[in-house]
This record gives structure tokens, C-alpha cells and sequence, in this order.
């Protein structure tokens, strides 16, 4: 009953096994994947696995660290959204730890990525490294958007703000790790309808296989925490979090 909201196995970490790896999670217990894009030939990539697995979605969009390299014609990602396994916008938004050069530029970007999502009535998942006021200023400034804060680092009181503009929050392997504190302050704080799980695979594996590569089954250990956190089963954890995933994402019954 596992849905991962965030996992790239378009990435090449994949490529040696993602066809026999892709069945296996399935066999494993993961009902659902989305797969989002981080320009404009990984969104292509996450279509036609998502047009191969029947469980798997996508999302498309051009992610801000690949900005510089992808020129990002918005009329092809607005045809690309327009497929009927694309589910969101994304992976796009903000990032200053990479970047700090263009931030103009990545903000326009980000922001012509939420006007289209809206435009299509889609989520966007959003990506936020160092750039959190900027992130939460322009999410501000379209009320109507909706989706996901992915792997949010950011601190409770954005987290607050978010939570009431309508936002779902992304909870990865980090929350496993020692130096969680202000994660695991942020998931006490989430409404157990904002919660969902997502691995980020190949990376951000959780504790105790940090280091190795990730992939959607050890989001078990993420619903350990949070069952932890929220009083609750790592299984009721993993239901709530598909149930919420389906429900933003637009996805019924897993096939």
C-alpha cells in the first residue's frame, strides 16, 4: 500500500536493472510512483516509463539546477502535460545552494511553472534548497496553487504558513536521520492529510541503509517515523499517506 510521490527512475542510477527492479517494487507492495521530470528530456523519460508500468504517473518540468542547460520551451511542457499519465508540474521551484547567480531568472521560471500548472489545473511539486522566503513569497502570490513542498527542509513557521495556503508537504529519508530535529518538528506540526512520502530515489536513502541506493520500498522505514510521530501503525501510515497522494494527484485504485 505504498505510494512514492517523488522517485526519478528515469535517473541512470537506474539503468542497468530498472527493468527488472520496476516489477519488483510493484510485486513489493509499491501500488503507486510519481515520476517527475527535471527538464525536458527527463519528462519525456518519465512518460514513457509511465506509459510501460501501469502504476506508474509523471510529472514534467524543468527542475532550476538543469535551468542553465535546458531552455525550457514551456509550450513543450505544457504538450507534455497534457498526456493522460501526466499528473503534475514539477520537479521546479527555487534552488540557491546550486545556484545563486540567477535568481531572477529562476524565479520567473518558477512562476511560469505555477501559472501553468494552474492554467492546467494540475499540483505542482515544488523543489526548495536555500531558498525558502523566496519559495514561500511566491507561493503566497498565487493563493489558487496547490501540491507539494518536496522534501520540505524549511522551518515550522513556513511550514504553518504553507499548511494554511492549502500545501502538502513531502517527507523523505532525512526524517530517519540523527540531525532530524526541526523535520521531525515540522511532521508533529502536519495534519495527517498533508503528509506524503516520497523517496527521491536514487537518493536521500533512510536509516539504516543510508549510503546505498534508494528505492520506493524502503519508504517503510518513512512510515515507521511517521506512525511514530503520529500515534499510529507504520502501515496506517503508509495507507494515509496513498490515500493522500490519490487524492492530490488524481489517481484512483492502483491497477
Amino acid at each position: 500500500m505504498i505510494f512514492d510521490t517523488h522517485a526519478h527512475y528515469d535517473d541512470r542510477h537506474f539503468d542497468s536493472d530498472r527493468d527488472e527492479l520496476l516489477p519488483a517494487l510493484f510485486e513489493a507492495g509499491v501500488e503507486l510512483i510519481v515520476d517527475p521530470g527535471c527538464d525536458t528530456p527527463s519528462s519525456r523519460a518519465a512518460l514513457a516509463l509511465a506509459e510501460r508500468y501501469p502504476f506508474i504517473y509523471a510529472a514534467v518540468g524543468v527542475h532550476p539546477e538543469e535551468m542553465q542547460h535546458d531552455p525550457c520551451d514551456l509550450g513543450v511542457i505544457r504538450a507534455l502535460a497534457q498526456h493522460p499519465k501526466c499528473v503534475a508540474i514539477g520537479e521546479v521551484g527555487l534552488d540557491y545552494y546550486w545556484d545563486r547567480e540567477h535568481k531572477s531568472e529562476q524565479q520567473a521560471l518558477f512562476r511560469a511553472h505555477i501559472e501553468l500548472a494552474m492554467e492546467m489545473d494540475k499540483p505542482v511539486i515544488v523543489h526548495d534548497r536555500d531558498a525558502h522566503g523566496d519559495c514561500l513569497a511566491i507561493a503566497k502570490d498565487y493563493p489558487g496553487a496547490r501540491g507539494v513542498f518536496h522534501c520540505f527542509s524549511g522551518s515550522p513557521e513556513m511550514a504553518e504558513e504553507l499548511l494554511a495556503l492549502g500545501w502538502h508537504l513531502g517527507f523523505d529519508g532525512p526524517i530517519t536521520y540523527k540531525n532530524a530535529r526541526r523535520a521531525l518538528e515540522v511532521l508533529a506540526l502536519c495534519p495527517p492529510e498533508r503528509i506524503l512520502m516520497e523517496t527521491d530515489s536514487p537518493y536521500l536513502t533512510p536509516v539504516p541503509l543510508r549510503g546505498k541506493r534508494n528505492d520506493s520500498r524502503n519508504l517503510v522505514y518513512v512510515a515507521e517515523k511517521i506512525g511514530e510521530l503520529k500515534g499510529m501503525t507504520a502501515e496506517a501510515a503508509a495507507r494515509l499517506c496513498l490515500e493522500n497522494g490519490r487524492r492530490l494527484f488524481g489517481i484512483g485504485d492502483a491497477p
